[in-house]
């Protein structure tokens, strides 16, 4: 599939009968910055205010480098179940303030029997969920029931806003692999991706992930054993002048999405394993569902030889978006109000909350009317590593995104046409997969 993107309409379930309004789309890319009125480019290049300018933001296509927000430091988590969403914020009441909680979300997490359900429902795109804070170099893992289902993808990614990014994702007709990869700076290489094959069911039962980044190595593991490891000496690129490695601060995302949607492209639809059914009996209460618990992150050391002038945010002082433009800063990370940018924190903090144009994501849903989780089960080797052209993603990086839930609103069946910007990032894969993907039903 191209690793590009052309101006697409995103056909989603709309929970509530109202969405909220969006002026009209400016794009933008390097060459083409944001306007100091919308001075925040998000990574899908459309420009605005608000949550554009939060984690995701793109500094280098922005009005300037201090238009996007800066990122919140690394702090550690480590729950083992989950019995609400206690420490979850909705997509739409976030300002940037991780003592709010540790996660953000989009689309409709459930929780059942100590499990954190991501669910996606017949009409929706599903739900997507990531830290508040940013990871600068660390460890992120979890157990995982994937969701089962031809067209269903599964993802436990670390994504930055330079569009660094570190992958496990899963293919629900696939239930013996899983699939790895990674991007610096959102450029598509096809051979990053490997397939780990070999596994045991990994729809049928709870798998432990997880990736170890460290500033020269990255390695993959599950179960326990290392199924993968890459050398920052192996990425150096000569022509660029500059290692091809993440580098960069990310947020670490959990998400369950559709690739298997007809408007897709005939490769992703191919590579997902087919269209969606949804009237499949791997749905529970209407919804197809991943499963997270033994969630864990835990921060690195700052780098040797960072740039620290505070301990509480990640600035980037440069357009080359490698570790060396990374600054650790006590800049402030919260916005006053949906209106506002990096350029101005305070902007509207007096007024009523409106969040009109300011939230990329307000889409999608979760569950279907037939209700909350049900309280039962919800369930229903050596690692073999091919070239990225078999059997991984065809889609390319996450410099555009894909409609990953409702922004927390309440869930429908309805259907509206949303610009390509109301969408909120998940991994690289799915990224281009559905904003490309999703132009037509």
């Amino acid at each position: 599939m191209a690793n590009f993107v052309t101006r697409a309409a995103l056909l989603v379930a709309l929970a509530a009968p109202t969405v909220f309004a969006q002026d009209a789309d400016i794009k933008c890319s390097s060459g083409s910055p944001c306007p100091k009125d919308k001075p925040c480019c998000s990574q899908y290049g459309s420009c605005g205010v608000g949550a554009y300018c939060l984690g995701g933001c793109d500094p280098v296509s922005s009005f300037s480098l201090n238009a996007c927000v800066p990122m919140p430091v690394c702090q550690p988590f480590d729950q083992d179940s989950f019995n609400n969403l206690d420490g979850f914020v909705k997509q739409d009441e976030y300002l940037g303030d991780p003592t709010d909680g540790a996660w953000v979300y989009s689309g409709e997490p459930v929780t059942s029997n100590g499990e954190l359900w991501l669910t996606m429902a017949d009409g929706t795109v599903g739900t997507l969920i990531k830290s508040t804070t940013a990871m600068w170099y660390g460890t992120f893992e979890a157990s995982i029931r994937t969701s089962p289902g031809a067209g269903v993808v599964t993802a436990f990614i670390a994504l930055g806003d330079s569009k660094d990014e570190i992958d496990f994702e899963f293919v629900g007709s696939q239930h013996l692999s899983a699939q790895t990869n990674f991007y610096s700076q959102g450029v598509t290489n096809y051979n990053n991706g490997k397939n780990i094959t070999g596994q045991t069911d990994i729809t049928a039962d709870f798998h432990d992930y997880k990736i170890d980044w460290e500033p020269d190595t990255i390695t993959w593991y599950i179960d326990g054993k290392e199924v993968r490891s890459l050398d920052r000496e192996s990425t150096w690129n000569s022509t660029a002048g500059f290692y091809s490695y993440p580098q960069t601060p990310c947020q670490i995302q959990l998400s369950l999405w559709p690739a298997g949607l007809p408007s897709n492209g005939e490769g992703t639809i191919e590579w997902g394993g087919g269209l969606v059914d949804w009237n499949s009996p791997d749905m529970t209460n209407g919804y197809y569902h991943a499963d997270f618990k033994n969630i864990k992150t835990t921060c690195a050391a700052t780098p040797s030889g960072a740039n620290v002038t505070g301990k509480t945010s990640y600035v980037f002082n440069d357009r080359s978006m490698t570790n060396q433009s990374v600054a650790i800063t006590n800049n402030p990370t919260v916005l006053g109000s949906f209106q506002a940018s990096g350029l101005d924190m305070d902007f509207g903090k007096s007024q009523e909350k409106n969040t009109t144009g300011s939230i990329p994501g307000q889409s999608g849903g979760g569950p279907s009317a037939a209700g909350p989780v049900d309280n039962g089960d919800g369930g229903s080797s050596t690692s073999d590593s091919g070239d990225g052209s078999s059997g991984t993603s065809p889609s390319g990086s996450a410099s555009t995104g894909f409609v990953q839930g409702n922004g927390g609103m309440n869930n429908g069946a309805s259907s509206t046409q949303i610009a390509p910007e109301q969408i909120m990032q998940g991994s690289l894969f799915a990224a281009l997969v559905a904003i490309v993907g999703l132009c037509v039903l």
